[in-house]
């Protein structure tokens, strides 16, 4: 087999000549070049033909749409749980007002206003000029900004009652400390505060209370809340009792027949504290009642007719 180059650079033609061996070596190669190109044309036809199958694009379109459906169910399945957690705020908060509203009524009731005037019962009347809006919508975020803001004022508002009540509670308190009212459940005033005839000498002296007559064994009462400071013998005033209500008032119960608290012990208004009698220096069953503010007697009549 003879093989013939063709040389540029020096013009002119060459022969080779090749053995039989291989030329069949040359020309199997060169089948083989010729079939890969024929192969790898083939193949990219086949891939071509493939994309274009119509059978292939159901299929591919298929399963987009398993997708996009996969993609609509977990949004809804968002969007629900995103429903579930406003209804549950809102049930908190509807929770809130219920026990403002009961907390409200409370306060009236213990304030003893006019329900007409703060009516918890009925919904508040409100108004303004603002006009709606046509179109508007209110989207997710700003639904959620506004129960927040709905929930802020609900706690300001209960933080805001909760303060009142304090505050009517301590003023209840301050009327139970402050002495008001008889001291005694039976008898009548024998003797006023202020200049008189001493009842044993006939002089000229200060009374520093009032007396109230009655009869021996009848209760004596504590005309408001506080501690027991003193209960005993007193040279003058017998067996006595002292209670100290705070704010600097103390009252004072003498001539007793009998204590029935001791130092130390706690007592409510109205309770008893001791028994009518004529211990010390008296002329008969009779309970002396001082009031000492700041430690200085004061007229208890004042107190007396609360």
């Amino acid at each position: 087999m003879n093989v013939i180059v063709f040389s540029k650079r020096h013009g002119r033609a060459r022969q080779i000549e090749l053995g039989r061996p291989l030329a069949l070596t040359v020309t199997i190669a060169a089948v083989l070049a010729v079939l890969s190109g024929v192969l790898f044309a083939g193949v990219q036809l086949g891939r071509n033909g493939a994309v274009n199958d119509p059978g292939q694009q159901v299929v591919e379109w298929g399963a987009k749409l398993e997708e996009q459906r996969a993609q609509v169910l977990a949004t809804r399945r968002e969007l629900q749980d995103r429903l579930d957690a406003l209804a549950g705020r809102v049930g908190q908060m509807n929770a809130h007002v219920i026990r403002l509203d009961a907390l409200g009524r409370r306060l009236t009731d213990m304030a003893k206003l006019d329900k007409g005037e703060f009516d918890f019962e009925s919904e508040p009347a409100v108004g303004g000029p603002e006009g709606v809006v046509e179109g508007a919508v209110a989207a997710a975020p700003e639904l959620t900004a506004m129960l927040d803001d709905l929930a802020n004022q609900i706690k300001d508002r209960e933080r805001q009652l909760a303060v009142l009540e304090s505050l009517i509670s301590t003023r209840n308190l301050s009327r139970q400390i402050v002495p008001g009212g008889r001291p005694v459940t039976q008898g009548w005033i024998s003797s006023y505060f202020g200049h008189r005839a001493d009842p044993f000498t006939g002089r000229s002296a200060f009374h520093r209370g009032i007396d109230f007559a009655g009869p021996a064994g009848a209760e004596v009462v504590a005309v408001a809340s506080g501690v027991v400071t003193y209960s005993k013998e007193r040279f003058g005033y017998g067996r006595v009792v002292e209670i100290n209500h705070g704010n600097g008032y103390v009252t004072r119960y003498a001539h007793n027949q009998r204590v029935l608290v001791q130092l130390g012990d706690t007592v409510q208004k109205g309770q008893a504290v001791a028994l009518i009698g004529s211990t010390g220096r008296s002329t008969g069953p009779h309970l002396h009642f001082e009031v000492l503010k700041q430690g200085r007697a004061v007229d208890p009549m004042s107190f007396v007719k609360r």
